[in-house]
């Protein structure tokens, strides 16, 4: 493998790479984590559980033995001891937290918590985020038919300043996807709905995950630039030496040596002429024959 295919291989690793980020961003739920204040359940399933007190009478009225449906429970829990610390993580879809009542969680559309009045831009954090993966995607495209079919050019150096556009325009995308995302996750802590409040929440690993996503859109967009100005300096540069090729056979120059044979060949008959008058002159009027140089 040539140096020039190496580079175009390394390109195209951090290009799958960020579409791989992309997409589990957007399918997680883990963009921001926290816990929540909950109250407490009452202690009707754990009559001895400590500072909980479970009474209930003997029998009913009748005779009847009482079902528990007329206990009375005491429990002198107050401030802070009668909420527990529920985890909860928020991802563009879907809000999620533990469940009190069972090992697993319960899971909410993350837009039934937002005010109606602020919907649009999730919808808009959504849309950035699915255009990035779609730009990310015609990216690798690109780079992979660069790779498979390798080749000098000007059609391939269109190729690279496509990937160049295409990864440039990906970044500003997912960056728009996720500070529209962080404000409308602001805007829910303050406005949104009680019983869904976090009291601390910080970003997670998909957050994390997304911005990597973009920092790896920039670096491929940049080595794309400098690909093609390289490129493309090298094709022009191959150019001009072909049309100064070109050039010189058309208006080719006569040898220095064949100009010095013809005047060697002018001077010889310059001189042969010369001497055939000088003895023409110096023979007497009635000499037979004629005078010639070989």
């Amino acid at each position: 493998m040539d140096r020039a295919r190496r580079q175009l291989v390394l390109t195209v690793l951090p290009v799958c790479l960020a579409l791989a980020f992309s997409l589990t961003a957007l399918g997680s739920s883990h963009w921001c984590e926290g816990t929540r204040k909950v109250a407490k359940p009452l202690c009707l399933d754990e009559p001895g559980r400590l500072q909980c007190i479970h009474f209930s009478g003997g029998h009913g009225s009748g005779g009847r033995r009482d079902n528990g449906s007329q206990a009375v429970q005491y429990f002198w829990e107050t401030g802070d001891d009668k909420f527990l610390q529920c985890r909860f993580h928020v991802g563009l879809w879907q809000s999620c937290e533990e469940s009190l009542g069972s090992a697993g969680e319960k899971c909410r559309s993350f837009q039934s918590v937002i005010p109606a009045e602020e919907q649009g831009v999730l919808w808009l954090s959504i849309g950035a985020e699915i255009l990035n993966i779609l730009l990310l995607l015609a990216s690798a495209v690109l780079l992979g038919s660069r790779v498979s079919y390798h080749a000098s050019g000007f059609h391939w150096l269109k190729v690279d300043a496509s990937v160049a556009i295409l990864t440039v325009l990906a970044g500003l995308l997912s960056m728009v996807a996720h500070i529209t995302y962080t404000t409308i996750f602001q805007i829910t802590v303050n406005l949104g709905p009680e019983d869904w409040k976090p009291q601390t929440w910080d970003y997670g690993w998909s957050y994390c995950l997304a911005w990597g996503s973009f920092a790896l859109c920039m670096a491929v967009s940049v080595m794309a630039v400098n690909r093609y100005t390289a490129a493309r300096l090298e094709f022009m540069e191959k150019q001009k030496l072909q049309e100064g090729s070109r050039h010189s056979q058309r208006n080719f120059p006569k040898p220095k040596a064949l100009e010095n044979v013809r005047e060697t060949e002018a001077a010889l008959s310059l001189a042969r002429h010369a001497l055939l008058v000088s003895v023409s002159e110096h023979l007497p009027p009635s000499a037979p024959g004629k005078v010639s140089m070989c």
